[in-house]
């Protein structure tokens, strides 16, 4: 299906050959080819592109997630005499009749945050226990390892600031407005705005919040 012929509905778009265990996707949400899901929260109107193997991450709202994305990769147990999965999946050795659980416990705790509106470039890798933050933007091939502020644009291995989208006066009434929350219907209502430049915007539902 080309993507002008697609409409999304209230009803997650799946693509073929997807895996998708113990997540939760929102409504106009859109799942590519070839996705690999567990633990996931896929909040309303975001998608992944092709080839995304997602683990322990929470995702918010009408965020753009490129082809070939890892997000929430998760580690070995450096500490042991063996980095071999062997010594947590035990069962499919024969070692024991039942898996470590509390090493997979603690690594589903480790969780990552996409939040409202973001950005991740084509290969982007975002590491366990990051936090991406509203409208940010994660350049092609970035290896992301710490915190990303809000409308900030990162690129880089491992990614760095590059600078921010907007002005910080700007960013705290984006902030405020919290578009991402409104509505279907009020999205609906003022499409059009979107269409406008960024002060526009600011100016008309800043004091109208």
């Amino acid at each position: 299906m080309n993507t002008e012929e697609k409409v999304l509905t209230i009803e997650p778009l799946i693509g073929e050959n997807c895996k998708i265990v113990n997540s939760k996707l929102g409504e106009f949400t859109e799942v590519g080819v070839f996705n690999f899901y567990e633990n996931v929260v896929l909040g309303d109107y975001s998608y992944t592109g092709q080839f995304c193997f997602l683990q322990n991450v929470e995702i918010g709202r009408f965020t753009n997630i490129a082809a070939m994305v890892r997000i929430g990769p998760t580690n070995h147990p450096m500490e042991r005499p063996s980095l071999h999965h062997f010594t947590y999946r035990r069962k499919m050795y024969g070692f024991d009749d039942k898996d470590d659980e509390e090493f997979f416990e603690k690594r589903k705790s480790s969780k990552t945050y996409i939040e409202n509106d973001a950005w991740i470039g084509h290969s982007a890798i975002i590491m366990p226990g990051v936090t991406i933050g509203n409208g940010a933007i994660v350049g092609s091939g970035a290896i992301v390892t710490k915190d990303v502020e809000p409308y900030t644009i990162v690129a880089g291995v491992p990614a760095k600031i590059i600078r921010k989208r907007f002005n910080d006066d700007i960013i705290y009434k984006l902030e405020s407005i919290k578009w991402w929350n409104w509505s279907h219907k009020k999205i609906k209502e003022n499409f059009n705005d979107f269409l406008l430049n960024i002060d526009d915007f600011v100016e008309k539902h800043y004091e109208s919040r």
